[in-house]
């Protein structure tokens, strides 16, 4: 079978369609099945014990202060402190039996016979689970009230006070600094949150035998286990991999793609091409990108480090008297870790899709280097404002302007609204000077070439980008969840994922390796499966999240069949570079050893990986533990980081003078960054995660986030395991960061202007078959 461009092309436009539709008809049930906010919580007496503005009240301190890259909510967060939604409800049970125990036999719960005990904890599974929702007219919106019995309420008291000590007075052995909440009102508010979200964790929804959340977390105290439908969709998700990759593996042969060619190519040399203005303007992305990479890795091994030592560095707190704690708190170092990971990617990307124009079009239009120089100062501005605003946002500089101008206190969403909007300026601005720099293959092309889809990938990065915007801090945590999973999990396997195989087939093209038609075909077919499988695959994130049940059978179907493109991707890239390495003398074997190593880390990170995690039965109990922490480094870094990398690589090459082309450092910090990547994912994190996982099964989830499990022996000597890796991630990325320092000074003159070799070049490498 042949398919053309032009209908592939077709069919990419109708899955697109296809998937905003189910997308935004999920948006719809999202505001119609959220767990209400009750009017009311309360008490046996009538007394009104919580008010839906005090739930709400909680959830802006919840943010305001960075909870979620402290801990985590729904299982979403971070996994340092506890899941706030599973500890609610944990203490909730535990004060509950004391209760119970006190009322009835005048004791402490812990001071009971084993049948006294299984007694009380039966009547309290009993009531817990006999809440079925507020009593609202319909279970669906927001309103209405929540009676809490008199053993709900000496709980609901018991957290509050929990949480005053824990999150406002502090607790250093749980790593939570003093004033990490300002006040006690604002920690009480925070409980009540907490406890809403536990109350909606084990409330049945209207018309349904399980919760909101599908009975998530797992707590037999509580009365929550799996739901049959976790299973039964899990095991039709492997059936349905089996038979997708056999479709997969048929539509991918009957499509005749050409093989990549080296013999007979006249592969284009490093010195052979002329460097312009804007290509040099584009380069100084690459030391500012490279020094967000620097302090990301640093503030990665200060954050492992915490997992062992709460609140102390290597004894440093008794030396000059304070806790690093205190001074640089593990939320704050979180978000700035993981926004200095999306940064460095991102400001290196940007320069990648700026000086590619030039390099296949031998033109470069006025001014452009003006304007890419202002791109940069721009996106300058933003981290440095971005990143400062996160700081004093989080401790009340900006008053209720918080999450407009400081932190939004959303993983991965973090920076205020005012970034954000400046962030996806920065995306409009680079579409319009990538756009100006490929006119001249833009207007020789069809709508369907290879220049198109680099803007259509970039155009989508921002188009999902403004999901950030559809909701406030007033939101419900739930609809919240449905956005910020937009942006999160469409970038990577919607829009970033479309763009890698885009920029893979254009860098291809610039080497001369494949022709444009060829790379055309390739990158099509490939974002075809991806944005087919990824953009509906968001799902899986919505199954524990109080959204409506019919996620679990798509989510399951589609973050099933996740996997297949990234299986086509990694056969493509082993299969361009074993054809490319038969020739000893083409001259970008470094930059493309970049490239295949992302293909390999992505099928590993984000494909095996993320298929065990994703399906529902595993996901139920491994849901916000470490076994994702290691698909997320696997996934994050070792594709899309090494992506980037691979481009500077080539950029470097380019604009340096063959003669003084130096590559060993560059080997080196290869290598070091993925002998510390294998090491830290396989030597330290997914070993936890599995004993984290047998945690969850066999006792509860609570318990596999404890801190008490952190303290375990054997996790602590896993923890201790990671230095290795992030000592090799740490050098890897100073040798790097040096290498750029020495490269500085030989990179090449820039041209004004093409000259007749350049343009001969160009048209030779933009040529149809």
């Amino acid at each position: 079978m042949r398919l053309e461009r032009k209908t592939i092309a077709k069919i990419i436009a109708v899955v697109f369609v296809l998937n905003l539709a189910v997308m935004g008809g999920g948006a719809w049930f999202a505001y119609q099945e959220a767990p209400p906010i009750p009017e009311e919580v309360v008490g046996p007496d009538g007394e009104v014990i919580v008010t839906g503005e005090e739930i709400r009240d909680g959830k802006r301190t919840f943010q305001r202060n960075g909870l979620m890259n402290h801990g985590s909510i729904l299982g979403n967060g971070a996994y340092y402190g506890e899941d706030y939604t599973a500890d609610a409800l944990e203490l909730k049970v535990q004060h509950m039996r004391d209760y119970y125990a006190q009322e009835r036999h005048g004791s402490d719960y812990a001071a009971l016979d084993d049948s006294e005990q299984a007694a009380i904890a039966e009547v309290v599974r009993n009531d817990l689970d006999d809440r079925s929702g507020t009593t609202a007219a319909s279970g669906t919106a927001d309103g209405g009230v929540i009676a809490y019995s008199a053993a709900e309420l000496y709980a609901h008291q018991q957290v509050r006070e929990e949480y005053v000590e824990r999150y406002h007075e502090g607790a250093h052995d749980r790593g939570v600094p003093a004033g990490m909440i300002d006040s006690e009102a604002d920690a009480e508010r925070f409980a009540d949150f907490a406890m809403w979200t536990a109350w909606f964790s084990h409330a049945d929804r209207p018309g349904s035998d399980h919760s909101y959340t599908n009975d998530w977390p797992y707590a037999p105290g509580a009365g929550n286990d799996a739901t049959g439908a976790a299973m039964t969709w899990s095991v039709i998700a492997m059936v349905l991999l089996v038979a997708g990759a056999g479709f997969g593996i048929w539509l991918y042969r009957s499509v005749r793609l050409p093989e990549p060619e080296v013999e007979g190519i006249s592969v284009p040399a490093p010195g052979d091409v002329s460097v312009f203005p804007s290509q040099r303007a584009a380069l100084r992305f690459v030391p500012v990108a490279a020094g967000l990479f620097l302090a990301q890795v640093l503030l990665g091994g200060l954050l492992a480090h915490f997992y062992v030592e709460r609140a102390g560095f290597f004894g440093v707190e008794e030396v000059f008297g304070v806790h690093i704690l205190q001074i640089l708190p593990f939320a704050i170092a979180k978000t700035w870790h993981i926004d200095l990971g999306i940064l460095w990617i991102a400001a290196t990307w940007l320069g990648a899709g700026l000086f590619l124009p030039a390099l296949l079009t031998g033109h470069e239009p006025k001014r452009q280097a003006t304007f890419v120089n202002g791109l940069l100062a721009a996106v300058v501005v933003v981290t440095v404002g971005g990143l400062g605003g996160i700081w004093l946002g989080a401790n009340g500089y900006f008053g209720d302007l918080w999450w407009v101008l400081g932190n939004e206190g959303l993983e991965y969403l973090e920076v205020g609204k005012l970034w954000q909007a400046g962030l996806l300026a920065g995306f409009l601005t680079w579409a319009v000077l990538a756009i100006r720099g490929l006119k001249p293959l833009l207007d020789r092309e069809p709508p369907y070439g290879l220049a198109h889809m680099i803007l259509y990938a970039g155009s989508s990065i921002a188009l999902l980008f403004t999901a950030g915007f559809m909701f406030t801090p007033e939101t419900n945590i739930a609809v919240t969840e449905f956005w910020r999973w937009w942006v999160v999990h469409m970038w990577v396997e919607g829009a970033f994922e479309f763009f890698i195989v885009a920029i893979i087939g254009l860098t291809l093209v610039s080497m001369n390796l494949l022709s444009r038609r060829s790379a055309e075909k390739a990158v099509m077919l490939q974002a075809l499966l991806v944005m087919g499988t990824g953009v509906i695959g968001v799902s899986h994130h919505y199954w524990w999240i109080g959204m409506p049940d019919a996620w679990i059978p798509i989510g399951s179907v589609f973050s099933t069949l996740e996997l297949i493109p990234l299986v086509f991707i990694l056969y493509e890239a082993l299969g361009q570079y074993d054809a490319m390495t038969t020739d000893g003398e083409f001259p970008y074997r470094l930059p493309f050893l970049f490239i295949v190593a992302s293909g390999v880390w992505n099928f590993v990170g984000a494909g095996v990986l993320g298929f065990f995690i994703n399906l529902p039965i595993i996901n139920y109990y491994e849901h916000g533990t470490y076994l994702t922490v290691g698909h997320a480094h696997a996934a994050m870094f070792g594709a899309f980081g090494f992506l980037a990398l691979g481009m500077v690589t080539y950029m470097l090459q380019i604009a340096i003078d063959p003669e003084r082309w130096d590559g060993t450092w560059l080997r080196a910090a290869f290598w070091c960054w993925n002998a510390g990547l294998a090491l830290m994912v396989f030597v330290s994190v997914l070993p936890v995660g599995f004993i984290q996982l047998e945690a969850a099964f066999t006792e509860s989830y609570a318990v596999a986030r404890s801190v008490a499990f952190y303290s375990r022996p054997m996790v602590q000597n896993l923890f201790w395991a990671r230095l290795p890796g992030d000592t090799l991630l740490i050098l890897g990325t100073a040798i790097y960061a040096a290498d750029l320092v020495r490269k500085r000074f030989v990179l090449r003159e820039s041209a004004d202007d093409p000259d007749v070799d350049d343009m001969a070049v160009a048209e030779g490498v933009l040529s149809e078959d």
